[in-house]
């Protein structure tokens, strides 16, 4: 219900359209039980003789009635609408916003087919939270009030009848139903997430797919979701089609009962002829306003869940943040450091304590898999730390705030991401053309133009450029410390070393991290620390370690002998 409250405080933000769609929907509802209600007594007076113009109040009635109604339903439309589409760009907004505050790597964690299916499915399923599910009962109960304090004025009984019929279309049988529709251990949204992140997954690796020859098993495995999908809407659209019946049963039901005891008051002279035809159209036209009624545990189902995936709970409480301030060259420190990546049980980190002094070049090296890439997640504040302390400068990591930390951060990643667009738009800055042109030079890809054509995600690109314009993008920052993982990885030696000495003129007065399982060139770092499983084993600089002929000695040995 959390979700749902979310949603109610962004209608309620248009209170004046959420009243107005109230106000003319009670309007139209009832002026349809007032036309049909004249209509029936005017049908009766008709078939009785009375003179015509005895009936030209009761005609002039009904034609106001009838202009009233249709006036009122388009008024009720459109405040009703207006309200909906408001607030429901006020949810998108807040929805963005909570993605927003997430940290990169959490994002990284939903699925992209789920992430989509939030985003556009859930969220548009909210609309139906005010047109069938707050405003609806609403206006029924203020549509029966009227009606049954106007048939008290004729009989006490009817009144009671319309009050059982309330009753039951309202409460017993929505019950009912809500008990119903919790056989389906699983929501259509939550096949229409997981159809979503197939589809995005046989997309995305088609290529890979289509070399390895699994494309037809992963088709299979798509077909069944597509079935189960179809199966779960087929059975929720079964439910509301049963849900009307009934409830179109209902208002028959008490249709017939209105004219059983209409009958018998008629026949024992305590109520007049002439108003039977009216109460039975009074009766058909009041339970048409419980149609909504019928639906509603499945739209009150449907939205919770779609608003509890909207608003979904952040697994990471969120602390007060400051903003880091101009930190010129930065010193980075772990303080018994563990991590463990969530739902795994192998503990990425334990108890790392190591100092990265400010203005020196740091290389951090290990095995695959040893956790130099969680280091700079958490120095990104990426990730929190499961225990210990990580401190910037003396201040600790975990009070600063994120944007003010990757203002003055110049990062690379191993995963980088690239638009579709041009390899301006790519390098992610407002320098001018010329500035841009020289970070290219700089990055050796001197073969590209500004207007050159990138596909999405870069597929037009090697591996090797696309480390470079992301090396581009550096360039063109004016950023203190650096974090590199495996930046010049898919370079060859040369373009390497020529690429990593532009990066070491630009950070010659500033932190350098950089994250590396290639040996060579480190001579030229200030410190080496060796990882190997989530512990530091060894630091020193590069002659240091090499005379302590240990663990990095090793791995240059071997590294020397593969070479």
């Amino acid at each position: 219900m959390i979700g749902l409250s979310i949603v109610m405080k962004q209608l309620m933000q248009e209170k004046r359209d959420v009243l107005l769609s109230i106000f003319f929907g009670f309007i139209a509802g009832i002026a349809a039980v007032g036309l049909f209600t004249a209509s029936g007594y005017l049908i009766s007076q008709a078939a009785l003789g009375v003179p015509i113009y005895a009936l030209t109040v009761v005609i002039a009635i009904v034609k106001l009635l009838g202009f009233t109604r249709a006036l009122a339903r388009y008024s009720e439309r459109y405040f009703s609408h207006r309200a909906t589409f408001t607030m429901m760009s006020h949810v998108r907004v807040q929805f963005f916003e909570k993605l927003q505050h997430l940290s990169p790597a959490r994002i990284q964690r939903f699925r992209s087919g789920d992430l989509l299916s939030r985003a556009v499915s859930n969220v548009d399923s909210l609309q139906n939270f005010f047109l069938r599910i707050f405003y609806p009962p609403i206006v029924l109960m203020l549509i029966f009030l009227s009606t049954i304090l106007f048939t008290l004025y004729f009989s006490i009984w009817i009144a009671i009848l319309l009050v059982l019929g309330l009753l039951l279309s309202t409460i017993v049988l929505p019950v009912l139903f809500a008990k119903l529709a919790q056989t389906n251990e699983q929501s259509v949204h939550e096949h229409e997430s997981q159809l979503s992140s197939q589809a995005t997954e046989l997309l995305f690796g088609f290529q890979d797919l289509k070399i390895h020859q699994q494309l037809n098993q992963k088709l299979d495995e798509f077909k069944e979701s597509n079935e189960d999908y179809i199966d779960t809407q087929a059975k929720d659209r079964k439910h509301e089609l049963i849900n009307q019946v009934f409830d179109g049963w209902v208002g028959l039901l008490m249709a017939w009962a209105v004219l059983a005891v209409g009958g018998w008051l008629i026949a024992n002279g305590q109520m007049e002829g002439v108003w039977l035809a009216m109460f039975m159209l009074l009766t058909l036209t009041v339970f048409e306003n419980t149609a909504p009624m019928a639906a509603f545990p499945q739209h009150f189902n449907e939205n919770k869940q779609a608003a509890n995936r909207v608003f979904f709970k952040q697994d990471q409480t969120t602390k007060p943040s400051q903003p880091l301030g101009d930190a010129g060259a930065m010193e980075v420190s772990f303080w018994n450091v563990h991590f463990t990546y969530p739902e795994e049980q192998l503990e990425t980190l334990h108890d790392i304590n190591l100092s990265i002094p400010a203005s020196q070049k740091t290389a951090i090296v290990g095995a695959s898999g040893s956790g130099k890439s969680t280091l700079l997640q958490l120095i990104l504040k990426l990730e929190e730390p499961n225990d210990g302390q990580l401190f910037i400068n003396s201040g600790r990591i975990s009070e600063v705030e994120p944007e003010s930390l990757w203002k003055q951060t110049n990062t690379i990643l191993q995963d980088q991401h690239f638009f579709a667009g041009t390899i301006r738009d790519n390098l992610l800055s407002d320098a001018n053309d010329e500035q841009l042109t020289y970070a290219l030079k700089r990055a050796r890809l001197e073969q590209f133009s500004l207007n050159d054509a990138v596909y999405e995600q870069g597929d037009n690109l090697s591996g090797g450029e696309k480390q470079r314009l992301a090396i581009a993008r550096t360039f063109l920052r004016d950023a203190n410390l650096w974090l590199l993982d495996e930046a010049t990885s898919s370079l060859d030696h040369i373009t390497a070393k020529e690429v990593m000495n532009e990066i070491f003129k630009d950070a010659s007065n500033d932190t350098l991290i950089l994250v590396s399982h290639n040996l060579q060139g480190l001579e030229q770092m200030d410190q080496i620390i060796v990882m190997d499983s989530g512990e530091v084993v060894e630091e020193g600089t590069f002659d240091e370690l090499m005379e302590q002929k240990s663990f990095f000695y090793q791995l240059k040995q071997i590294e020397n002998d593969t070479l």
